[in-house]
């Protein structure tokens, strides 16, 4: 009953917050890390199993399918158990599937074991962010959900690094090995403080919507993600008919949600003008995101020479700094709001991108470390601030559906970024070899790609600049509830 005497459990002194927050964090910290940690071990994982490239790929393919199958259902499930039920039960799904993998004797087995730590995965985002909306009140989050930022931005970064050292001196199984016991723990923090901080509902479930949710969603990124299996392209037919197949499955699944009284994912969120500011700046940046993280990498290993140790290190201060600036920014727009932060930030996002734009095969290595530093460093006064800024206008019931939607976000908006950024480079290059006297000489290879990169970046440039204009428009948001509190009196 005390419980409910407090509108935010943060305000209430009997319940302990900081225990909460820290078994949340730990298992989104292990579980975000667990997403990039086989990105170094893929060339051991095809001689350890005798596998080809497009078989072991599907330890990364399968892992975002099946985050774009789940992460729609998170409002329903939100609303069918309770956050300690939820939580306990994604991470005990997720620890399962590390201790398969880590224990795999065939890849078939550790594919699975990979697909079962998704679902985990993906469910647990949308639990952290719809926990900390009903536990701190609109101006506290800024610097919670920076706190969720450096999480989401430190645990890829140190990824491959980690990788890296532990498949060299241990061998792969101990990337698994080595989460397991900090999931466990996670589970036992949760089991001893986590308590229920929503409102179980149990709403009508729609099979038609959950069957839609996984076709269109699913169809959309596997397409996306088989892209670069063929050399064909967006040309490859099977490619077009699931991308295709994706977006009438997505457009039945939204016009569905629209006419029910109980959707699974009640897309009314759009309704809010904030939400959807957030939702076109999120989308933007993750793009620019992937711009560079995915561009970058292959831009320093051909043209400028480098090892992919190298690059990695030159990514890792920008991933770095974003994490840790995260939380400072989240207190700024706590003190200041949205504006303040992102008029500057996307200034800066969208000069740097044209100067990246003019990169050439002689760009010194310090200009790509300063341009991915000033990318990263406008992304944590950006996205989190954004996505508190949007999550903050919608009422306490829409939160499950507004987590769901930016949660959902991520894995569609990553596949389709990386595939269409790499085509754009592709066709490019191929366009400039084409032109060439002499195709087959490294020197016109190298100058061709950088073109790609070139034109990928100003691509990335004008697509920053309507940030910048979406950031004069911005206003911090009201809660609705506060809303109508306010203009009744």
């Amino acid at each position: 009953m005390e419980q409910k005497q407090y509108e935010y459990l943060v305000d209430n002194p009997n319940v302990k917050v900081m225990p909460i927050m820290l078994s949340l964090i730990i298992g989104a910290f292990f579980a975000i890390l667990n997403e990039t940690l086989l990105n170094i071990a893929l060339v051991t994982l095809m001689d350890q199993f005798a596998i080809s490239l497009a078989t072991v790929q599907w330890m990364a393919t399968g892992f975002l399918l099946v985050m774009a199958i789940v992460i729609p259902i998170s409002a329903l499930l939100l609303q069918w158990f309770t956050t300690r039920q939820l939580f306990l039960s994604t991470m005990v799904v997720f620890t399962v599937g590390t201790v398969i993998c880590a224990s795999a004797p065939t890849f078939s087995i550790l594919l699975t074991g990979r697909l079962i730590q998704a679902v985990g995965t993906g469910l647990l985002m949308p639990i952290i962010f719809n926990v900390f909306l009903l536990i701190y009140p609109p101006h506290r989050r800024g610097k919670i959900m920076g706190i969720i930022g450096l999480v989401i931005m430190f645990a890829p970064a140190i990824g491959p690094t980690l990788s890296g050292v532990i498949v060299e001196y241990l061998g792969w199984r101990y990337l698994f090995i080595m989460v397991i016991p900090f999931a466990l723990f996670s589970i036992a923090f949760g089991y001893r403080f986590l308590i229920n901080v929503s409102e179980v509902t149990k709403p009508k479930i729609d099979f038609i919507s959950l069957i839609l949710s996984t076709i269109g969603f699913g169809s959309i990124v596997y397409g996306f993600s088989s892209v670069g299996e063929s050399a064909d392209g967006f040309q490859t037919p099977s490619v077009w008919l699931l991308i295709s197949l994706g977006v009438v499955g997505i457009a039945l699944f939204a016009w569905r949600q629209l006419k029910l009284e109980e959707p699974i994912m009640d897309l009314r969120v759009f309704r809010y003008p904030m939400f959807t500011h957030a939702v076109f700046m999120f989308l933007i940046i993750i793009m620019a995101m992937f711009a560079s993280e995915i561009i970058l990498p292959i831009y320093m290993q051909g043209p400028l020479a480098l090892t992919a140790a190298t690059a990695g290190l030159v990514l890792l201060p920008g991933s770095i700094l974003n994490g840790i600036m995260s939380p400072f920014m989240g207190s700024l727009f706590d003190k200041f709001g949205p504006r303040v932060l992102m008029i500057p930030a996307t200034l800066v996002l969208s000069g740097t991108m044209f100067m990246m734009s003019q990169l050439t095969v002689n760009t010194p290595v310090w200009v790509v470390v300063v341009g991915y530093i000033l990318i990263m460093l406008s992304v944590s006064a950006i996205m989190m601030p954004a996505e508190t800024n949007g999550l903050n206008q919608l009422p306490k019931r829409l939160y499950p559906h507004g987590t769901a939607v930016m949660s959902t976000l991520q894995p569609v908006a990553g596949a389709i970024g990386v595939s269409v950024f790499i085509s754009i480079m592709n066709a490019r290059q191929l366009h400039v070899l084409q032109q060439s006297a002499a195709p087959d000489d490294p020197a016109a290879i190298s100058l061709a790609l950088v073109s790609g990169v070139e034109l990928v970046y100003f691509i990335a440039f004008a697509m920053s600049i309507v940030a910048v204009i979406l950031s004069f428009i911005v206003y911090r948001a009201v809660p609705i509830e506060e809303k109508e509190n306010s203009s009744s009196q």
